[in-house]
């Protein structure tokens, strides 16, 4: 693991970009509900899932990314079928890579 590398793992996917606050906190907070990524260019990152209903939980994600093998494109992330998840705040379930596109 490189730097780079290092330096994502358990932040929140789109919280790279300071807001007007001085100390931006681009960690996981204990009330929301979060899918952590595993595999490619986004690896150790955390995705916001709060709110969404298990359908869209389901459907994975499509991450606007710089890193992936199509700069500016999306990396996908899927969950694997019958993994379980955990109910609440906090890490509730693992989406892994499975590609980019443009």
């Amino acid at each position: 693991m490189n730097g780079d590398e290092q330096l994502l793992r358990g932040r929140v996917y789109g919280c790279d970009h300071p807001d007007p606050d001085p100390d931006p906190d681009p960690g996981p907070l204990p009330h929301q509900t979060y899918a952590a990524l595993i595999g490619g260019p986004l690896d150790g990152l955390l995705l916001d899932i709060t709110g969404r209903r298990p359908e869209e939980v389901d459907g994975g994600a499509a991450l606007v990314t710089e890193l992936g093998q199509f700069p500016g494109g999306r990396s996908l992330y899927d969950p694997r079928p019958g993994e379980p998840r955990t109910p609440g705040p906090g890490v509730s379930c693992r989406f892994y890579y499975c590609g980019d596109t443009p």
